[in-house]
């Protein structure tokens, strides 16, 4: 007996069997008539400070959402991918203010079903979240502080750092002003603990590279208002006299992350020399005028869904969340072990428009990167720079390599 399948305009005479088979195929690959599988949720929190210090340059003025918005386009990219994997994703921001309960907000998250967290904190603050959310298994992905203590000597097992580190910073502008055969550097520092750090970590940097300080300035924050007409004119006076009687340089390095008087350097030494650090050429793990490898792509559907430039803040936050919607493709799986298991794992990679995949130091958890150097208008060079070799990976010259690391996970 032989019955008819119909189909658009044609009659098909199949036997029973084949029909059969037809119906099985077309079952299974139905979601409404057969499986569906379901879907798994990822909530990732985002633990951040609750506002930024304000800036000299009123340009370079954090937003509001600064860090959000890469995380936020992050979340977006992951659910462009999880739709075809029956994957989700969603962020749960909490804003922390000074002298708020890290460790309470960390397992409220923790209570909400987020055991994967990014953290743009303090360094002392990362810490305390790491421990209180460690008895929970919750993993932590450092994308603001930059403290070299935290990949080292207070390395934590379920904390992986994507911000670059001061080390990482000072080496790739080392390299450069080496490559530059700028060897000759008048290092001047802030007073702010920050700034001392960021000092070391260049004075690491010159020694490692073969560049020399030949003198060592430091400013004093005696506070005061800047934005006045009799500030500028006092900058104007004091900046030169500053800087005058230094030993012959080739470049003036401001270490001052605290950003009391770098941006005031340029164009008022005493002797014509550039200005590298803090201000003029800056080491930074991203800038809103890099333009290589895909990058304008980034840019251009950054600024249309938040009508700004993106930041280094913003790639951090978007470069964690996206780890994470790496490794749950890659798994197939929503499980926060399963994922960070991936990740330290040799066979995660990560690409973010820097001309490379990106990598994890197994040794203490930092993200290898390469370092732009930027001026505000244009990426001047992007380190590691030619000639600086390794015997592992390139980017291992910038930073802790595995033989420096104090790192005990």
């Amino acid at each position: 007996m032989i019955r008819a399948f119909l189909t658009t305009g044609f009659r098909f005479a199949l036997p029973p069997a084949s029909l059969l088979v037809l119906l099985t195929i077309t079952l299974s690959l139905s979601p409404s008539l057969s499986w569906a599988a379901e879907t798994t949720d990822i909530k990732i929190g985002y633990l951040r400070r609750a506002a930024a210090k304000p800036t000299l340059s009123l340009v370079q003025t954090p937003a509001e959402n600064d860090g959000t918005a890469g995380a936020l386009l992050a979340i977006d990219d992951n659910n462009t991918t999880g739709r075809f994997l029956n994957q989700r994703f969603a962020l749960d921001e909490v804003r922390l203010k000074d002298g708020d309960d890290y460790a309470a907000a960390t397992l409220a998250l923790a209570e909400r079903g987020a055991s994967l967290v990014v953290l743009d904190l303090a360094p002392d603050a990362v810490l305390a979240t790491a421990d209180a959310g460690r008895t929970r298994g919750m993993i932590f992905f450092n994308a603001g502080a930059t403290d070299d203590r935290l990949r080292e000597e207070d390395c934590r097992p379920n904390v992986i750092h994507v911000a670059p580190t001061r080390s990482m910073l000072a080496d790739g502008l080392a390299q450069y002003l080496v490559w530059k055969q700028w060897r000759r550097w008048l290092l001047v520092y802030g007073s702010h603990p920050a700034d001392k750090l960021y000092a070391d970590a260049l004075r690491r940097a010159a020694k490692r590279f073969g560049a020399k300080i030949v003198d060592e300035r430091l400013f004093e924050d005696k506070g005061g208002a800047r934005r006045t007409d009799s500030g500028m004119a006092q900058i104007q006076r004091q900046m030169p006299v500053f800087t005058q009687e230094a030993a012959a340089y080739d470049v003036l390095v401001a270490a001052d992350e605290s950003d009391v008087f770098a941006p005031y350097l340029p164009y008022r030494t005493w002797d014509p020399r550039p200005v590298a650090g803090s201000a003029g050429l800056m080491p930074t793990s991203w800038d809103a005028s890099h333009d290589q490898w895909g990058a304008v792509q980034m840019q251009n559907r950054f600024m249309k869904r938040f009508s700004r430039r993106m930041t280094a803040t913003d790639m951090q936050a978007w470069q964690a969340v996206r780890m994470i919607g790496e490794a749950t493709t890659r798994t197939h799986s929503g499980d926060a072990e399963t994922i960070v298991d991936f990740i330290k794992s040799r066979d995660f990679e990560i690409a973010a428009f820097k001309g490379q995949k990106l990598t994890l130091r197994e040794w203490n958890l930092q993200l290898r990167q390469p370092i732009l150097l930027a001026d505000g208008r244009i990426v001047v060079s992007v380190s590691p720079q030619e000639g600086f070799l390794h015997q592992v990976s390139e980017l291992d010259t910038l930073g802790f390599d595995r033989p420096e690391t104090k790192c005990k996970l």
